[in-house]
């Protein structure tokens, strides 16, 4: 073929093949604008909530209770709040030492500035007990063997120690009833006693060396509770002898003090005639003392008032060796400043006329019915060697002794 032959050839096929594409469909993107009516369904978009997992970083601001421990301030001893405890042991009548204690108390605040709160333990061993369980501020009025078992036991001091009509000292005394037949400590073999408390030093444990020492093994052993019910279970029977505090007679006109060595325990019983008691509670034979009578002052003159008879119809056995007077003791931790201050005003009470000389029919605690302190006295811890002695000499122990 010839060279111009398949030249026209070729631009035959090419127009061919452009006249086939032009009678295919083709795209063409084009804009429209169309009008949509309110019948025409169109897809619109639609709020859908689809559920999505979110992942956060949350900042809280948290607010913690915290208790703190706050140290409160204790009100100061002898305020109203946290007032003086002051301890009698129930030696005599509870009442009697609690009207008689709450005078004591308003004298001493008075003197002081201070409050205190009177209170009677159950017995002498309660009271150690109370004295040992709240040594910063608690005082008690407890006879010498109280303070020794006291000091030992949980350090408490001595203050001060009782005078009664001058006498730094006072004694035991065994009391039988006049028609008894008992006329010697070898008559008491066998027989009932009367005691206020085996934790008594004049009570008990004086008598009980009394009594060793003499071989004696008594009977049945009553505590009454206190000095005044034992002179009245002796007196009305109930047993054969009873034990409490002697205190010496006054002696007429005051020209002297009676003495141990010489005088009879019952020398008002020269007067001849019967004892007679006040209404303050003063026991006297033949009138008072400024008056040339007696006065008596042993644990039988208290009785008088629920068995006026009972110095008549009763008798001082024996008396003891000299015992070192009861005590005012403080707490082993009691402040100092304030013990010195509370000794002071105690002692100027007990020597006072508001104490010694009360209106009529007002018990205090210089009264017989009570206490009988007429004065005090600065004391050291040695005047009561001979108290330790004696327990050891019984072979007693603090156990024995409070009955623990």
């Amino acid at each position: 073929m010839s060279r111009s032959k398949i030249t026209w050839l070729v631009v035959g096929l090419l127009v061919l093949a452009v006249a086939l594409v032009a009678c295919q469909p083709q795209t063409v993107e084009v804009e429209v604008t169309r009008v949509i009516t309110e019948t025409e369904e169109v897809e619109v978009p639609v709020e859908v909530e689809v559920p999505v997992e979110v992942t956060r970083v949350v900042t809280e601001t948290v607010t913690e209770t915290v208790t703190e421990e706050v140290m409160v301030e204790e009100a100061p001893l002898g305020s109203e709040e946290r007032p003086i405890k002051v301890l009698f042991v129930p030696s005599v009548d509870a009442d009697v030492i609690i009207s008689g204690g709450d005078l004591m108390a308003e004298e001493l605040e008075k003197a002081t500035g201070y409050k205190y709160e009177v209170s009677v333990p159950s017995s002498y061993a309660a009271t150690i007990e109370a004295m040992c369980a709240s040594p910063e501020d608690t005082i008690g009025f407890i006879p010498a063997l109280g303070y020794v078992l006291a000091n030992e036991r949980c350090g408490v001091q001595v203050g001060l120690a009782a005078e009664r009509f001058g006498w730094p000292v006072y004694w035991a005394q065994i009391v039988v009833r006049d028609d008894s037949g008992i006329e010697t400590l070898e008559d008491l073999e066998g027989k009932t006693w009367a005691a206020p408390s085996v934790t008594s030093t004049s009570g008990f444990l004086v008598p009980s060396a009394m009594l060793s020492g003499a071989g004696i093994e008594t009977g049945e052993i009553v505590e009454t509770g206190g000095h005044t019910a034992a002179m009245l279970a002796v007196a009305q029977g109930d047993v054969d002898f009873a034990t409490g505090f002697f205190s010496p007679p006054l002696l007429p006109n005051f020209e002297r003090n009676w003495n141990p060595d010489t005088d009879d325990p019952e020398i008002w019983r020269e007067a001849g005639v019967s004892p007679e008691r006040t209404e303050a509670g003063r026991v006297f034979v033949g009138g008072d003392p400024a008056d040339g009578g007696y006065r008596v002052l042993d644990s039988r003159a208290a009785a008088m008032e629920t068995y006026p008879g009972i110095l008549e119809e009763t008798r001082i056995l024996q008396i003891s060796d000299e015992i070192p007077n009861d005590t005012l003791s403080y707490g082993a931790d009691f402040p100092l400043a304030l013990a010195q201050d509370i000794s002071t005003a105690v002692a100027t009470y007990a020597a006072s006329d508001e104490c010694n000389e009360p209106p009529e029919g007002t018990v205090t605690f210089c009264s017989d019915a009570f206490y009988n302190w007429t004065g005090a006295a600065q004391v050291l811890d040695s005047a009561f060697d001979p108290t330790r002695f004696m327990i050891e000499a019984l072979g007693m122990t603090e156990e024995d002794v409070l009955g623990e």
